[in-house]
C-alpha cells in the first residue's frame, strides 16, 4: 500500500539560474511519476505575486506523490536533480493524506 508523501523543497539564495539549468532533469522525474499515476501535484512557489516572477525567481517548491514509505520517499527526494545542483537549500518530507476533492 502506498501514501501520498509532501516533498517542500526550499530555495537557496540566487537559485534561479541553477534551478533553470536542472528544471529539464527535475521534470523529467516528475513526469515519471505522472506516467506510472503516482503524481498528485508538483509546482513551484513564486518568490512574487505572479505566475511568472520573471528575474524574482522562487522560493522552493512543492511535489506530492504516492510512495510505499517515508523511506522511500526521501529517498526519491535527496536524489532530485534540484538537490544536486544546489537549489534546495533544506528538504522536508511528511506523510500527506489527502481529504478533498
Amino acid at each position: 500500500m502506498s501514501l501520498y508523501y509532501a516533498i517542500l523543497g526550499e530555495d537557496g539564495p540566487d537559485s534561479l539560474a541553477k534551478r533553470l539549468a536542472a528544471r529539464p532533469a527535475h521534470l523529467e522525474r516528475l513526469q515519471a511519476l505522472r506516467d506510472q499515476g503516482r503524481l498528485l501535484l508538483a509546482g513551484p512557489f513564486p518568490a512574487i505575486d505572479s505566475p511568472d516572477p520573471g528575474p524574482a525567481g522562487f522560493t522552493g517548491s512543492l511535489i506530492v506523490a504516492a510512495f510505499a514509505s517515508l523511506a522511500d520517499a526521501q529517498a526519491w527526494a535527496d536524489a532530485d536533480p534540484y538537490v544536486a545542483a544546489g537549489v534546495y537549500a533544506r528538504v522536508q518530507v511528511r506523510p500527506f493524506k489527502k481529504v478533498l476533492p
